[in-house]
């Protein structure tokens, strides 16, 4: 039994002894900081019970504890909320069991299965600063939910079929001239994004000839003729032309390579693809099912429809007149064939951003009314646009932000302050350089997983770098600062194995350690609002407690070996649980800088 699971227990037994009656369910919260005291019982609803006013009914809960606890040495009543000051002797034990497990604060396996979806790109650009957070996030919330004891199946599914990619395959047939990514120099996805950015700018110009003759912009549009050759492909590429297909294949495979080399660099992978060329057909059949059923319906064109009125939206087509599929219809495909792939899964996660809210309520809509029950497990993980601020960050194509030249400015960035501090004395050149990775990319990666996802954010670069502040290169270099503190610790032979429990603790230690005691439902938290904001603020608010504790109480000046082994201890816990915390963002910590 925890701290927290022991003090609910006494709790239990209090109201039981003082009025005769069970409370099985009652709000333990972390104490107000202005206010002293770890834990507050808010005791309004409790006074069903007592009969008592809420202020009585705290003292009175508040005076048991103290008299028939081990765990209680004090309390304060605020109103009707009781602040809980605890022994000592309770944080040491909590300390203690901390420094003990190797992965404290993380659960074992329970045999649960989730899958993760997340990244989902086009293959016709390159990836780009949206598609950071949403690898980010999905990328995170898999590590969470492995923390809580889920196997966790990372997906994606890639976009690669549709008249995006033939406008690509149209314009490098017309201006390519046989390139490549080697003979350009070019990695793949950037290659073929120039030709689509050069696909949108000959369709601008051709749609401009094509009005002054006269012509209206929606015939326009259907007749320049860039776009009657992406439209002719995309026909030859649905009847399986050879030729065709060919170039489609070639085309996605220099942008598989581009996504592989930008994925590495970001630290993320995945399990299984999934590609929409492969999923759409199967969506496509189960619609045709569901209109044999009456689940849908047909109008007069032949375009088949879902009315979704009773539920609160409105109708959907899924199939064209022509037969041919939309977006919804090949999404319907893969939820199936993942369940049918990961049966025990719980449900699927989908990283996706706000603007497909709609989306996907009608998806798991549709899934429920073609019978399938875990259409309610599936949970759309919304988040908000990032902005950066004007000027900060070239772009390749001057729309859109290059997640690899955000990547590769945040690395410059990061060795130039570095260099600038003197932080990379005694460091190789190798060693400089995954020091500089680690920061450039830990601050990126901090920045844009420390605001809620459904919140949209602004990333400022140069905020995000600062080695003070809310930032990830302050709380990695807390980790780099206890780690040399246990190294000097190390050549003094000084090794905890046991804490003795009648030391008195400083205030910094105790503060400390409250939040470490925190780490584990920190993580269930996180799990369950599918936000990584939550861990990043607490693994922040933790190496702030531990820099005031470093500010505050020395360490090697020490006297009582018992107060040091308590600050090495306390240390090598704040150092594995920093490390534990950022791990889930995705983020090493350095042990040097």
């Amino acid at each position: 039994m925890n701290l927290d699971q022991t003090l609910r227990f006494e709790i239990q037994k209090a109201v039981q002894h003082l009025f005769s009656s069970t409370a099985d369910q009652f709000q333990l919260q972390p104490t107000n900081p202005e206010f002293e005291g770890s834990h507050t019982l808010v005791c309004f609803p409790l006074t069903k019970i007592s009969k008592k006013g809420p202020e009585e009914t705290a003292k009175l809960i508040g005076e048991h504890l103290v008299t028939h606890t081990s765990v209680v040495s004090g309390y304060n009543v605020v109103k009707g909320f009781l602040n809980l000051v605890l022994k000592d002797a309770a944080w040491l034990s909590v300390l203690q069991a901390a420094h003990r497990e190797v992965n404290f604060g993380h659960l074992p396996q329970s045999g649960k299965e989730i899958m993760v979806e997340y990244s989902s790109p086009n293959t016709n650009k390159p990836l780009h600063l949206g598609h950071l957070r949403n690898n980010f996030l999905g990328w995170s919330v898999s590590e969470i939910y492995k923390a809580i004891g889920y196997t966790v199946h990372r997906v994606q599914i890639i976009n690669d079929r549709g008249i995006h990619i033939c406008k690509s395959m149209a314009a490098w047939k017309l201006f390519g001239n046989s390139e490549t990514p080697e003979s350009s120099g070019m990695k793949g996805d950037h290659l073929v994004g120039k030709y689509y950015v050069e696909f949108d700018k000959h369709y601008k110009k051709q749609i401009e000839e094509l009005k002054q003759k006269g012509i209206s912009q929606e015939v326009a549009e259907k007749e320049a003729p860039i776009m009657q050759l992406a439209a002719d492909l995309l026909r030859k590429w649905e009847a399986r032309d050879e030729e065709t297909v060919a170039l489609w294949r070639t085309m996605n495979g220099w942008v598989y390579a581009g996504f592989e080399a930008t994925y590495k660099r970001m630290g993320v992978d995945f399990e299984k693809l999934y590609y929409e060329s492969d999923t759409y057909l199967l969506g496509k059949e189960e619609v045709l099912k569901g209109l044999e059923r009456g689940v849908f319906f047909k109008r007069d064109d032949g375009s088949v429809w879902v009315d979704l009125t009773a539920d609160g939206l409105d109708q959907k087509v899924l199939l064209r007149a022509d037969g041919t599929s939309v977006y919804i219809t090949q999404d319907i495909g893969t939820a199936i064939l993942r369940f049918r792939d990961f049966p025990n899964i719980e449900g699927q996660v989908y990283t996706v951003g706000n603007e497909q809210e709609y989306h996907f309520k009608v998806l798991f809509l549709i899934l429920n009314k073609l019978g399938y029950a875990w259409a309610k497990k599936c949970y759309h993980l919304s988040y908000g646009m990032v902005d950066l601020p004007t000027g900060k960050m070239k772009s390749r194509e001057g729309t859109v932000v290059d997640a690899d030249d955000l990547m590769a400015e945040m690395v410059t960035e990061a060795e130039q302050q570095t260099r600038e501090l003197g932080k990379i004395e005694g460091l190789t050149v190798d060693e400089a350089r995954q020091l500089f990775e680690m920061i450039g990319l830990g601050a990126l990666k901090f920045f844009l997983l420390k605001v809620d996802p459904k919140k949209r954010m602004l990333f400022d670069p140069n905020e995000s770098i600062q080695l003070q502040g809310f930032t990830g290169p302050f709380v990695q270099y807390t980790h780099a600062r206890i780690k040399a503190i246990l190294r000097k610790a190390a050549e003094l032979k000084i090794q905890v194995s046991s804490l003795g429990e009648t030391i008195n603790l400083e205030k910094s230690e105790r503060e400390v350690i409250q939040v470490l005691n925190r780490y584990p439902e920190k993580v269930k938290e996180a799990a369950a609002a599918y936000s990584p904001a939550i861990i990043a603020n607490y693994v922040y608010e933790l190496a702030k407690e531990y820099n005031q504790f470093y500010q505050a109480v020395p360490i090697f000046s020490e006297s009582d070996p018992a107060k040091l082994h308590v600050r090495i201890a306390l240390s090598e816990v704040t150092a594995k649980v920093i490390r534990q915390a950022m791990g889930l963002l995705g983020i090493r910590v350095p042990e040097r800088m």
